[in-house]
């Protein structure tokens, strides 16, 4: 089989002999026309004329195929380049729901781990609500009961231990809450962004 290359270059060639054929018959007629016109002879200026006629016909019919293949021609290439553009926008459709798929799973894993997140920071500030009553109760425990005072001294401090651990994780998961928050922005942007770059194209 021909390559594409090839038989364009054949086509070409075809099209030029084809062309230079009709140029040639169109000379011919002229030619024997004004040679039957300067030899003055009415019958041959009238079988002059007659083949004229045909050779120009001849010609006629030679451009009229050369035009009708030309046509030929350009509606397969248009019908390949449509080919061709469909086949791209199917695969830039598949790669664009796949990566909307990407997004909206990372968006949704982002969620639920912000959810988690606000839920463990709930627990921790009634956790730290807990241990500050604690500690209140024992600070009321101790001015009661000099006696105990050590012993509450003791307790007391390890109340107040339990509350600044918690006041440390209740900072820290505020804080990847915060970050979260801040990387669930930036996909949900990055993903409107191509929504809209889509829609334009």
């Amino acid at each position: 089989m021909a390559s594409p290359s090839a038989t364009r270059v054949t086509r070409r060639r075809q099209r030029s002999t084809r062309l230079t054929v009709a140029v040639a018959l169109l000379v011919l007629a002229t030619a024997a026309v004004a040679g039957a016109v300067l030899s003055g002879s009415w019958p041959l200026v009238t079988g002059a004329a007659i083949l004229a006629v045909v050779l120009g016909a001849a010609a006629t019919r030679i451009t009229h195929t050369e035009l009708a293949q030309t046509r030929r021609d350009a509606a397969r290439d248009r019908a390949e380049q449509a080919q061709a553009y469909r086949r791209l926008t199917e695969v830039r459709t598949a790669e664009h729901a796949t990566y909307v798929a990407s997004v909206e799973a990372r968006i949704a894993e982002k969620e639920a781990t912000l959810a988690s997140l606000q839920d463990a920071l709930g627990e921790s500030q009634l956790r730290a609500a807990d241990t500050t009553r604690k500690m209140n109760a024992e600070a009321r425990r101790a001015d009661l009961a000099e006696r105990d005072g050590a012993r509450l001294t003791t307790r007391l401090d390890e109340a107040e231990q339990t509350a600044a651990e918690a006041v440390v994780l209740v900072a820290e998961l505020e804080q990847q809450v915060d970050v979260l928050r801040a990387e669930l922005d930036a996909v949900t942007a990055a993903w409107r962004a191509s929504e809209a770059v889509r829609k334009r194209a």
